[in-house]
């Protein structure tokens, strides 16, 4: 096989046996295809990479100020496709087995305080009552989902409108892997949803109605649906939605967006004394070392309280 063939096998081996998710693939193409347009100015082809080759586009990737983490993910990419080949017998060697991940800190996720949250839901919930319509119904929904839940944006977007067909108090989300999990809902997300729900039917009914359908009137099977091609309201769209809203609730749109409410979620969780593993649940993590993370803020945050407020700090006498 060519190398175009040898890629698409690669991605279809990830979607059939792993249950790669859609943005996972994407990200796989878009790497491995990086990759590939660097090897054309050396005459190489993708699958027939040395590793001098893939150590001269790390060294171009820095060259470049690319982040560390992201040259580590572009050489994961490289390292998932060589291992492919190799078990598939198109190679006898991988060209990524000698060659180092590059060094890269770990760094503490963003977070928005509580109060910050808090001022984020009320902005919501006052501009549905301030101008009450579907845009406004739909925006809170949202909020309340992405911090009642902790559900990564691409899961919130692609809800059915069945997903809480089961009990009103569950969600039940297909997340990465293809795998179902439950999250619990607490009440202001099940209202707002709710309310959400009610007013989106109302308007599919007058639509249907005004353009005088011989049939009846079907409900989209998206719990958030769009005119767009997917059908469902876009990521990016939603995370425009948030930035639009913090500046209504006077907090900074850099700190915003879907994934810092989910990192919210989780980190307020934590602080207020949830079990490691129940959030590790509720947010999908295969990894518990991946909710771990969120320990470590708690950590940097008291380690700030008590460089700042202790009576024997040094920054706390200065001040």
């Amino acid at each position: 096989m060519t190398g175009p063939l040898q890629l698409e096998a690669f991605l279809e081996m990830l979607s059939a046996e792993r249950g790669a998710a859609a943005n996972t693939l994407d990200a796989y193409r878009r790497d491995l295809t990086h990759f590939t347009g660097f090897l054309k100015d050396r005459a190489v082809a993708l699958p027939n990479a040395a590793p001098a080759d893939i150590r001269a586009y790390l060294a171009a990737l820095s060259r470049a100020r690319v982040a560390p983490r992201t040259a580590a993910r572009r050489l994961s990419a490289l390292r998932q496709f060589f291992r492919f080949l190799l078990a598939e017998g198109a190679r006898a060697d991988d060209p990524t087995s000698a060659i180092d991940s590059p060094r890269q800190g770990r760094s503490l996720p963003k977070i928005l305080s509580e109060a910050e949250v808090e001022a984020l839901l009320t902005a919501a919930r006052a501009r549905n009552k301030a101008k009450p319509g579907m845009d406004s119904l739909r925006l809170a929904a949202l909020v309340e989902l992405l911090y009642a839940t902790g559900l990564r944006i691409s899961e919130v977007v692609s809800l059915p409108d069945t997903a809480l067909a089961r009990d009103p108090r569950v969600l039940v989300v297909r997340g990465k892997g293809d795998k179902e999990r439950m999250v619990p809902l607490n009440e202001p997300a099940r209202d707002a949803v709710a309310s959400y729900r009610v007013a989106r039917r109302a308007v599919e009914l007058r639509v249907q109605a005004l353009a005088r359908a011989r049939v009846p009137a079907k409900s989209s099977r998206w719990l958030f649906p769009s005119n767009g091609r997917s059908g469902h309201v876009t990521r990016q769209r939603v995370a425009q939605m948030l930035k639009d809203l913090a500046v209504a609730a006077g907090v900074s749109p850099a700190k915003v967006s879907p994934h810092v409410l989910r990192h919210a979620f989780a980190s307020h969780l934590l602080d207020h004394g949830a079990d490691l593993r129940a959030v590790q649940k509720m947010l999908g993590h295969a990894d518990i070392s991946t909710t771990q993370i969120y320990t470590h803020v708690l950590d940097a945050r008291l380690k700030s309280l008590v460089h700042r407020h202790h009576p024997l700090s040094k920054q706390s006498r200065s001040g």
